[in-house]
């Protein structure tokens, strides 16, 4: 709001009138400058190169590349990468991809999402907000795949000291499916561990499948097929 002081004499009345519209009209060029900031909550978010560099969409990806095969995800193999598969233990069921790498953790779950908008601008809302009600610090900052947060994130350890520990949240928006992203450890502090964890990101491929799904509904994950296994 833009306060101004009063003036008493009658001959300026008429400024008074021009200078309250002028206010007016500066509060409404702020308020449309505001709102060209902010990032439609419907549009996607995905960089310019993710089509040619990924994450990519099963369609989208060379399919004589060695992935493993884990439902709706694929992860390309790499020397020094382990994986782990979250379970949900009162259905036992898979909730998550666990990517050990480069002293880091990247976490990463495939969403069903409407063919024409996308679910990252949204979700960092939801994840901001839960962050900074359990007492974190969450800052938003322009990364490799557009608009990711940063935080420190509240931690209560086994011997029941508690602390905080650095995470970046990440994501993308592809055709029918949004892929997060949740990196703990080295790559969670930027510098070249981040750059690891970004390119192992980019080498996900997501495989969201014809099946109807409701939007925001994990896109089923599997075990791997071993060699010499049947599924």
């Amino acid at each position: 709001m833009i306060l101004r002081r009063k003036k008493s004499d009658p001959a300026l009345e008429h400024d008074d009138q021009t200078d309250a519209a002028v206010a007016d009209d500066d509060a409404v060029d702020e308020t449309e400058a505001e709102a060209a900031e902010e990032p439609d909550q419907t549009e996607k978010s995905a960089p310019a190169d993710r089509e040619q560099n990924g994450p990519l969409d099963e369609a989208e990806a060379n399919p004589v590349q060695p992935f493993i095969d884990l439902g709706g995800v694929k992860v390309l193999p790499r020397e020094g990468l382990n994986l782990r598969l979250e379970v949900e233990e009162s259905s036992k069921r898979i909730v998550a991809v666990g990517l050990d790498y480069a002293g880091s953790t990247l976490q990463v779950q495939p969403f069903a999402a409407p063919r024409s908008r996308g679910l990252w601008h949204e979700t960092r809302e939801q994840i901001r907000e839960q962050i900074t009600k359990q007492g974190g610090t969450v800052e938003e900052v322009e990364g490799t795949f557009g608009p990711e947060l940063r935080a420190s994130v509240p931690i209560v350890a086994k011997d029941g000291a508690s602390g905080s520990r650095a995470a970046r949240f990440i994501g993308v928006d592809g055709p029918r499916w949004f892929l997060r992203g949740v990196v703990a450890g080295a790559g969670a502090e930027g510098g070249d561990a981040a750059e690891k964890l970004d390119d192992l990101f980019r080498s996900i491929v997501v495989v969201r499948g014809g099946q109807a799904m409701p939007p925001r509904d994990l896109i089923p994950l599997k075990m791997p097929v071993q060699p010499g296994q049947q599924a």
